[in-house]
């Protein structure tokens, strides 16, 4: 019994622990959590965390140890982990560590850290001029140990890539209850399949080291969550001409609207897919099916339209064996080509997998402005002499409802160098006509070119249009007011020649007086003749005439 006692007390004290055992991978890199699981699927090219740590080539730092102080020249280094998650299973995602020095510190050409000279005009320029220089590390390059320090933390050799010699640091990263070992420069990066990775948020976690004389020394340490999931992850565009804030998702009734999927496959991972787009646009359209990205659609009701797409893509998967038949089964005899046929149709049935992704919108349709044109330019014509710029007259139509600004930018002949830009409110309701005269001033003779734009809260038409200002002599202006002048006191002789003339006939005219009707004399005559041929000749004072009633005002 005694014995029994003494053997089965050297079987405890072989299995128990002893406080100095090895570390183990899971021990150093998870953040010393609780509740770690370490059953997961295998990574391929990744290692188990439950492999052995070599504590004494790269030691282990708690927090709080005070040779985290001074475990790098100047101060401190950060590493900033990204990478291009989310992914889709079966996807690979790529993780990327970029260290960042302190202040006026960089990585040469030959892998050393140096000082940068003139980084800042309050930094006072250290007299060294590297911070690590590894390349002439004698104690490091010359030691006949230094086969065995060229190692990662579980005792594997560093590949001997091209210029590896120049990569000083040591990247562990950590993730599924697996690691994998990197040696790098101020960069590294890994890309990682999701073929086996378990769907759901997961942590990548990355330890970082440098080279010191005889070991390596801990310098960073980054973590960052990352998804991978069984949809596939989309973005939908949406714009439209003439729209005037697309991102609001309120459109125009009558113009089309651009769709543009955008598929998140960083690796590329559906480029051999077959992708169908599933379009139900809520107007009652029915279901469009498209194998193109983009799309448009016009809606032509005002109102608010659910938008509903599906996206599927078939993706080719690992081909499921066929399954074999009981031992005792009798099969059909068939010929062999047949039964090869009939293999190669099970095959192909499950060798692709249906991924979908989904994307859902309101959209609210409303009326604007379609469509704006120049119909006609015109020069304002002063009579005085004038040195400043030219005037010329815009007429504008456009359709759709009445827009509240309009604004203009005259460019030079090239459309590219902006000489001017001004906006005016619109204030007049045209009611079913939009019909306005637009007043802008030019800069002296020559051919510009107008850009216009007419504008209201949803909508904003655009059009475009070269001018041409005529030269302005003041002496060719002196003689067209002069030429006015005349031609109207000429026209007031005429008029007053064929007033007296008319009042002399009806002078010697004597009316019959049992006449029935309305009888003119010759003064009331004289008044009404004189008053007709007036407004025959001046129509432009008929502020009465129906030809305008639709005028334009003039901006």
């Amino acid at each position: 019994m005694e014995r029994l006692c003494c053997f089965l007390g050297f079987l405890l004290l072989g299995t128990s622990q002893p406080l100095d055992a090895a570390k183990q991978f899971h021990d150093v890199l998870s953040n010393e959590r609780t509740g770690y699981m370490r059953e997961h699927n295998q990574l391929n090219g990744w290692s188990s965390d439950q492999n052995d740590w070599d504590e004494k080539l790269y030691p282990v730092w708690k927090r709080g140890d005070s040779r985290w102080k001074n475990y790098w020249k100047g101060g401190h280094v950060q590493a900033v982990l990204t990478s291009d998650s989310p992914a889709l299973v079966g996807s690979t995602i790529t993780f990327v560590v970029n260290l960042v020095f302190p202040r006026c510190q960089k990585e040469d050409a030959d892998g050393n850290i140096v000082y940068e000279r003139n980084c800042g005009n309050d930094t006072v320029p250290s007299p060294e001029l590297y911070v690590y220089n590894w390349t002439e590390d004698g104690d490091w390059g010359n030691s006949p140990s230094r086969d065995h320090r060229d190692v990662f933390p579980d005792g594997k050799p560093f590949p001997h890539h091209p210029g590896w010699k120049k990569w000083n640091f040591v990247y562990v990263f950590h993730t599924l209850g697996q690691y994998f070992q990197k040696l790098g420069r101020c960069s590294a990066r890994v890309s990682v399949n999701t073929a086996n990775v378990t769907l759901g948020p997961q942590l990548m976690e990355v330890t970082v080291y440098r080279r010191q004389k005889w070991a390596y020394v801990p310098i960073a340490r980054v973590e960052d969550m990352y998804v991978v999931t069984d949809q596939i992850l989309l973005f939908v565009t949406m714009s439209q001409k003439n729209d005037r804030n697309s991102s609001d998702e309120i459109f125009l009734k009558d113009i089309p609207i651009i769709f543009n999927v955008l598929i998140h496959d960083p690796s590329h991972f559906l480029n051999q897919s077959a992708i169908y787009y599933k379009w139900n646009f809520g107007d009652n359209t029915g279901l469009l099916v498209s194998n193109k990205p983009t799309l448009n659609h016009t809606y032509v009701l005002n109102g608010t339209f659910s938008l509903n797409l599906t996206v599927q893509a078939v993706v080719p998967g690992p081909c499921a064996l066929p399954t074999p038949s009981p031992p005792n089964a009798t099969l059909p005899l068939l010929p062999a080509a047949d039964t090869a046929m009939e293999l190669r149709d099970v095959l192909n049935e499950n060798c692709q997998i249906n991924r979908y992704g989904y994307f859902k919108a309101t959209i609210t349709i409303v009326e604007g402005i379609p469509e704006v044109n120049i119909i006609q330019v015109r020069d304002v014509l002063v009579p005085a002499p004038q040195t400043g710029d030219s005037l010329m007259d815009l007429v504008v139509t456009c359709q759709g409802i009445t827009p509240t600004e309009v604004c203009t930018v005259i460019s030079d002949p090239t459309c590219r160098i902006t000489q001017n830009t001004e906006c005016d409110p619109v204030d007049e309701d045209f009611g079913d006509v939009c019909f306005l005269t637009v007043r802008r001033a030019f800069g002296g003779s020559g051919t510009y070119c107008v850009n216009l734009t007419l504008g209201d809260g949803t909508s904003l038409a655009l059009t475009s249009t070269r001018v041409s200002v005529p030269g302005r002599d003041p002496a060719s202006l002196l003689q067209v007011a002069y030429g006015a002048l005349v031609s109207a006191g000429c026209l007031t002789m005429f008029v007053t020649v064929i007033a007296l003339l008319v009042y002399r006939k009806h002078k010697e005219y004597k009316p019959i007086e049992n006449r029935t009707g309305i009888m003119v004399k010759g003064k009331k005559s004289l008044s009404v003749f004189f008053n007709h041929a007036k407004a025959m000749s001046f129509l432009g004072n008929q502020e009465k005439n129906p030809l305008l009633e639709d005028k334009p005002g003039i901006l």
